[in-house]
Parts: C-alpha cells; structure tokens; sequence
C-alpha cells in the first residue's frame, strides 16, 4: 500500500480487501477487545488477564509481552495497538505498590480513548481453581447487573454500560432457551463491585419449562473503584450517532397502551347511506311481488270498467 496526501491506496487484492474490512459500515463488526498487561504486572493481574480472555475469545486479542505505559497519562501506545488489531475496546492490567492490582477497562472511538474506568482486584478466584465443566468458546454471556448503585451513581452507569460494551458479544435478534448458557452476575454493593460467572443448567422439572440451576465456574472478582476518565457530552454525542439509514422510520396513526397492546387508527372518507347495499330478504320481497300483483288486478279492474262505460 501507498500514501499520497493522507490517502491510503492499496497495490494488491489482499491490501484492498483489508482497507474494505475497515471502511465505515451501516451495521459495523462486532466490537473487538484487547488485552494488554503492564511493565510491572504480577501473575494475579496476568491471570486475571487471561481468564477475560477465554470469555472474550474469539472477539480477543492477547498481547503476552509486557508494555511499559500508563494509560491516565500518555494513551498514544494504547491508540497505536487500537488501530493496529483493530480493537475498539481494550484492558490493560498493571501492578504496583499505590495501586496493586489494577485493571484498567477502556474504550475507544475512531481509534482514540473515549472513556475509562480504573478497578482494583481485592480478592480473585481463577477459571482453573474452580473444577468443573466450562462453557463453549464463543457463547453470548447473560449479563443481570444489580444494585441501586448501578441505577442512581453517576459513576456506576458509566461502569455499567462500560461493562455492557465490553462483555456483550454479538447482536442476535433472538435467543433460544437452550443457547442460554453462560450468566455473568454483576453486583453493586457498599462501595464494592461483585463480579460472578455462573453455567446455566437445566433440569427436568416435571413439565415443559425445565428448571434452571447456576453453577459457578468463574472467574469471580471482587473490585473496588478508582480512577475515572469520562469524555465530553460533545464527543459522547458524537460516538453514539447513528445513521440517518439505521433510524427507524416513524409509523403513523400507531398507538401502544401502557400494557403494551398495539392500536390503529385509520381515517375512511364520508359514506353515502343512499348507495349503501343493504341485505335482501325473501320475506320482504315475496310482500313486495304479492302487492304488485294486488296493484296490476287493480289497474286491469278499473281499465275494463271504464271500457264498459
């Protein structure tokens, strides 16, 4: 590929079908994740690391050498990694003695650091020290987010919808019962943040809804908050528009009710009752034949009284 004036003009196939998987889409692809350990991270962070990664995988990328940055104060090695794997979310772990460790989730927006949330791990169960069955690579995880933090906290919606980003995985129109397998429980409570991975299994239960267990198979977390980088509401607006060819377009004379019932309301001309076509019935008109009758006798009576005179 050749630069001429800031625009990138591909020599081979392979180069220009790689510039078509980046151009701008009306519906883009599922968002990709970095991950990218510290010049001091210790084997907590390390294994924290990778234990997000097989939950990420395949929508994942793992850097395994360590990189000495700092993301709160020079963010120019995590944009060059962004738009070098094409990832527009990113982790980083660190480990020092102020902040020990530290994870750091992130996103980004045309290759640049929209906003992020710095979390501490106070206490760590890998996906190993839990011995059991895991789920399959790939599988769209159900997210359940409680606590009142998470719906009155400034910061903590910020946190939530950090972490919807982050762990949602693909866009599916639906979901079948069976394919809900993975549950990710994400709790809000006294200044800390609870995060569990739970396997769905389901029993028979007698009927035809089969009874639901969770099985905990990490990994599980317990974080504390720390430091925070928000974007302006100017840059916040711009990432979220969206495409006048993605907007749904406003249905008229559509209603809904408060439980949800949809309703019509359509608009017909003025009917002219003269015209209208009403039901014949036999009855009536074996009356109206007897009494044209009973008229033409009278008609031919009076005709040939006449004719007599």
């Amino acid at each position: 590929m050749t630069q001429l004036d800031g625009v990138v003009k591909p020599k081979t196939k392979r180069s220009k079908r790689f510039l078509q998987g980046r151009e701008p889409k009306l519906n883009e692809n599922i968002k990709k994740a970095m991950l990218i350990k510290g010049g001091n991270a210790n084997q907590t962070v390390t294994q924290a690391l990778k234990d997000i990664y097989s939950l990420k995988k395949p929508n994942a990328v793992m850097y395994k050498k360590k990189n000495i940055t700092r993301p709160f104060e020079d963010q120019s090695s995590l944009e060059f990694f962004s738009k070098k794997s094409d990832c527009s979310l990113f982790l980083f772990g660190s480990h020092n003695k102020k902040r020990p460790n530290n994870l750091v989730f992130g996103r980004m927006f045309d290759f640049h650091v929209l906003d992020m949330i710095e979390l501490g791990i106070e206490k760590f169960v890998s996906l190993k020290d839990i011995k059991n069955s895991k789920i399959p690579e790939g599988t769209k995880p159900l997210l359940i987010f409680a606590g009142d933090a998470f719906e009155t906290g400034n910061e903590h919606k910020k946190l939530k919808n950090l972490l919807i980003d982050f762990f949602r995985g693909p866009t599916v129109p639906c979901v079948r019962l069976v394919g809900l397998e993975h549950v990710l429980h994400i709790t809000a409570l006294e200044g800390k943040i609870y995060l569990r991975s739970y396997k769905v299994l389901l029993k028979k239960s007698g009927c035809r809804t089969p009874r639901i267990e969770l099985e905990e198979i990490g990994p599980s977390f317990d974080f504390t908050m720390r430091r925070i980088h928000l974007a302006s509401v100017d840059l916040y607006k711009t990432a979220h528009r969206q495409p006048k060819a993605l907007k749904p377009k406003e249905k008229k004379n559509i209603s809904h009710d408060v439980f949800g019932m949809k309703y019509g309301r359509l608009h017909m001309q003025k009917q002219d009752l003269f015209k209208l076509h009403t039901r014949k019935m036999k009855g009536l008109k074996r009356k109206a034949e007897k009494a044209e009758g009973e008229e033409t006798e009278a008609e031919a009576s009076t005709a040939k009284a006449a004719k007599n005179q």
